[in-house]
This record gives structure tokens, C-alpha cells and sequence, in this order.
């Protein structure tokens, strides 16, 4: 199957507008996480959700006025299709020690105010309980299980190809994981396990990408010794740009159909996935490739500009001329 016959677009042409603009989409993601904070779930920091479905439609507003008097800042919000008038309610992790206050309790509390308040019938659907060692640990291994995919990364494709295009590779893996991250915060999504397993799935999707591209730069590096690297590299992407469309975009509506029909549940990873399919794919023809010419150049500038030091042979020469003048 081919979508394009021997393409030959200036993808570097426009790597530096290409960085530039993942550059702005970072700094507002990074603004807002500044101001608003990274809207952690509750599989991180502890609490109490509670999912109530009514028998007729209720405002937000209402459900809220009813929990007012329980402890904590309460997040309750709209659930779900419209239609099926659900609501969530969400308390945070309390520390109340000398009551024993339980995780537990607090699902029980938030019924039985929503009940009192007889703002309609309803049904619990579902409760879910996290505490606050959980929550920490889980954290911690998220970060974890991140970093360590990525030094991994580097390390592997630093050995197999050049270190140049491992700095390219990682580069292009951290535009993503940031990207994703401001788009999450952007669209109000919480970050969650299921967000996490979205995000370590993209650094394997993307870096998978990029290195198909560097495997192919290496085959050409062979055949073009006297070509500059930024042709070579061109000549790459374009001979590859046929798999890696075929390849998003199989994976993009896979996960299109996840995110339409997959429910709430996996809303948030398919969310994850369709932003990180996207930017996997335009830092690998853009960001990955940029980076490594950068680096490539700047190795090179360096070699040049180092003094130049006289072979073992030439140094045996000098020091018989100077023998035989004496």
C-alpha cells in the first residue's frame, strides 16, 4: 500500500517554526500548571469518589449544597451522558486521627447528606476508596516507571546509533510527555494510573517512530558519505513518510473509537493516546530529526576548533631531523 510515490517535501526547512511552536504550546501548558496545579486523581492523592445516578435531572449546585457540611473541599461534578442525570462527589484524604476517621465513612456521609437533603431519588453506582500511602506510593512509582523509560531509551539508541540521535530521540520524547501534559491540563483531565500507563505507551509509540526514521539515516549514511547530514536525514523522513502516516493513522482512529464509545472509565487514557499519536508523529518527522542535526553540527564544531595534534609518525620524523641537524 502507498499514499505517497517518491515524496520529497523540505521537512527541515521548517524545524525551527516546528519548534517554535511546540515551544509556545509548552510554556502555556507549564503556565497553567503553574497556576492551577496539576489536577491529580485520586489513584494519587487519597480521598473518596462517590457516583450517584438520580431518577430525575439535578443541578450540580444542588448535589453541592447538599454535602456542604462534610469536611474538606468537595469537587462534585456532572457524570457521564447528561441524560443519565449522574453525579460525582469527591472528598479529599482527611488526616482526622483522633475520630478514626475512615475513607469509608466518608462514602457513607456523603449519601446520607445527599439523602437528607431529598433533592430526589437515586442510586449509588459506584464508590471508590484510595488512602494516602497508596496514593503516595503510586505516585512514586509513576515517576519512576517514567524516568526509567526514558533513560533506557536513551542508552539503547546511543549505542545502537549515535549519541547525537539518542539526545534527538529523547528531546522528541520529552516534547511529547510536555505537550500531553498541557493539553491534559488544558481539557481538565485528571492525572490518573490510566493516564500514566497512556503516557509510558506514548514514549514507546514515539521513540518505536523515531527510530525507524535513524535506522534508515544510518542505511543512507552508507551509500551518502559525501552528502550533508541534513539531506540525508530529509531523504529519510520522506522515504518513511508512508509508514509512519499509515501507522498514526491506523492507531489514531483505533483509539478515536476507544475514546467515542470506550465510556468514562477509559476517557481519559484514550484522551492521553489521541494527543500523544499526534505529537509522537509530528516530533518524530520534526523535533527528533532537528535535534540530532543540531548536535551532529555542534560535535563537529568542536572537533574542528580543537588543535590539531601531530601523528605518532610525523612526531618520530621531527625528532630525527633534529637528531641528524645537531
Amino acid at each position: 500500500m502507498r499514499i505517497f510515490t517518491n515524496p520529497n517535501y523540505d521537512f527541515l526547512k521548517w524545524r525551527w517554526h516546528a519548534i517554535a511552536l511546540s515551544l509556545v504550546v509548552i510554556l502555556a501548558g507549564v503556565g497553567v500548571m503553574a497556576t492551577r496545579g496539576v489536577p491529580l486523581g485520586i489513584d494519587f492523592s487519597g480521598g473518596t469518589i462517590v457516583i450517584m445516578r438520580f431518577a430525575q435531572p439535578v443541578t450540580e449546585e444542588a448535589v453541592r449544597n447538599a454535602v456542604e457540611s462534610l469536611p474538606g473541599e468537595k469537587v462534585v461534578q456532572q457524570y457521564g451522558d447528561p441524560s443519565l442525570n449522574e453525579v460525582l462527589v469527591r472528598l479529599p484524604q482527611t488526616t482526622d486521627t483522633e475520630q478514626g476517621f475512615q475513607l469509608e465513612e466518608g462514602a457513607r456521609q456523603v449519601v446520607d447528606a445527599v439523602r437528607a437533603a431529598n433533592i430526589g431519588n437515586f442510586e449509588v453506582l459506584s464508590t471508590e476508596v484510595v488512602g494516602p500511602v497508596i496514593g503516595a506510593e503510586l505516585q512514586r512509582k509513576g515517576i519512576y516507571a517514567t524516568i526509567a523509560s526514558i533513560l533506557g531509551i536513551m542508552v539503547y539508541i546511543a549505542f545502537r546509533f549515535r549519541f547525537s540521535f539518542a539526545v534527538g530521540a529523547i528531546a522528541a520524547t520529552l516534547h511529547d510527555l510536555l505537550v500531553t501534559l498541557a493539553f491534559l491540563t488544558f481539557f481538565g483531565y485528571e492525572l490518573s494510573l490510566n493516564v500514566i500507563a497512556a503516557i509510558l505507551t506514548i514514549v514507546g509509540y514515539s521513540v518505536n517512530d523515531t527510530i525507524v526514521i535513524f535506522d534508515r539515516v544510518r542505511e543512507n549514511l552508507r551509500g551518502m558519505r559525501r552528502d550533508k547530514l541534513d539531506e540525508v536525514v530529509n531523504l529519510s523522513v520522506n522515504q518513511t513518510l508512508g509508514r509512519t502516516v499509515i501507522t498514526a493513522g491506523t492507531t489514531f482512529f483505533a483509539v478515536l473509537g476507544l475514546y467515542l464509545f470506550g465510556g468514562e472509565v477509559l476517557e481519559g487514557f484514550a484522551f492521553t493516546m489521541l494527543v500523544g499519536i499526534v505529537s509522537g508523529t509530528y516530533s518524530t518527522v520534526f523535533i527528533a530529526s532537528a535535534i540530532a542535526i543540531i548536535m551532529s553540527r555542534r560535535k563537529a564544531a568542536v572537533r574542528a576548533a580543537a588543535p590539531e595534534t601531530p601523528a605518532k609518525g610525523q612526531a618520530r620524523g621531527q625528532k630525527s631531523k633534529k637528531a641528524r641537524a645537531s
